[in-house]
């Protein structure tokens, strides 16, 4: 595991973009016991400064010798960063906890979403993957239901906020809106479509099968964190214009039946599960409720009338938090514990 100190030295790597910012605000938030924090981007951001607990600390560039001393480094750089430097760190004893997809599919890597399998952590050979954000929330959703009565099959669609792709894609949807507004042709750059006032079903490359492989993550992801192959999961990711929350729209068929009622109980006493579903006065959750929440939101809960065993479900949460950098901070904190 990880030498227990009073306080660790812990390294962003990545930290100026949004789920690097985001990671160094929830340290400070969830109070994790920092000695030192240092920050890591490329030649382009390296000298620009974060703020973190009132200082000002200076974003450094990111080189093989840094890590040295360091504890614990939480990644959000993109895989061929986390390829290459994922390693190094861990030959020098740091424990890297890792948000893109390098790793996750790595037999030797645990996949780890701490309210589903945090024993998984303890597997560490000195790289810890985080999953995809559309995976995290569903997996925090599904897994008091397939303990109480075993998921044989998911079929999920996804409405993916453009934060998911990263900063530019914010200022992408603002601008486009703007240029809309103004009667002006929109300019894309970012995404094979406009997305400002539409969808796009299309989030990462299409594979051989014609499946994205966003939606072939979901499916490969669910069973590593679950522990189960047999689980059968069928995805449709889209991209919509939303600035920050995923939402999804989820079909479970279960070897045991449960009712709408039952399906709540559980889910109401579930770890890192909030339940809003009281339809009849407009109570469902949706994206402004998630920004900036820690929670899984579920609601639309009801019983599927064309299967036996069947429940349908809406579940809403922060991409940048829960589906991020609070699912890495939160492996930490498990990781010294």
């Amino acid at each position: 595991m990880i030498k227990k100190k009073d306080k660790y030295v812990v390294a962003v790597v990545g930290a100026t973009g949004a789920v690097g910012r985001e990671m160094v605000d929830i340290l400070t938030e969830r109070k994790f016991p920092v000695s030192t924090l240092r920050l890591f981007a490329s030649e382009r951001s390296a000298g620009s400064t974060i703020d973190y607990k009132g200082d000002e600390i200076t974003v450094e560039l990111l080189t093989d010798s840094v890590f040295k001393g360091i504890d614990i480094a939480l990644f959000s750089a993109g895989g061929s960063i986390s390829k290459e430097f994922a390693p190094i760190a861990a030959k020098v004893g740091c424990v890297v906890i890792d948000n893109s997809s390098q790793w996750r599919m790595d037999p030797d890597v645990p996949l780890v979403v701490p309210e589903v399998n945090p024993h998984d952590i303890a597997k560490h050979k000195g790289i810890i993957a985080n999953p995809n954000c559309s995976t995290i929330q569903m997996v925090v959703a599904l897994k008091p239901i397939h303990d109480a009565a075993t998921i044989t099959r998911v079929i999920v669609t996804t409405f993916q906020a453009v934060s998911g792709t990263g900063n530019k894609a914010i200022v992408e949807l603002l601008n486009q809106t703007r240029e809309i507004l103004s009667f002006q042709e929109p300019t894309r750059k970012v995404y094979p479509h406009r997305i400002a006032f539409n969808c796009i079903p299309h989030i990462d490359v299409f594979l051989e099968n014609d499946y994205t492989k966003e939606e072939m993550k979901m499916v490969n992801e669910t069973q590593k964190i679950m522990g189960d192959k047999s689980i059968k999961v069928t995805a449709t990711t889209v991209r919509v214009p939303v600035f920050r929350g995923h939402s999804e729209s989820l079909n479970i068929e279960t070897k045991k039946k449960l009712s709408a009622n039952e399906t709540r109980a559980i889910l109401s006493t579930a770890q890192g599960v909030m339940v809003f579903d009281a339809p009849k006065k407009n109570v469902y959750p949706m994206p402004i409720d998630a920004a900036s929440k820690d929670a899984v939101f579920v609601g639309r809960i009801r019983e599927d009338e064309t299967i036996e065993n069947g429940i349908n479900m809406w579940v809403v949460s922060d991409n940048l938090r829960k589906g991020a950098a609070l699912n890495a901070v939160q492996i930490a904190e498990r990781l010294i514990s």
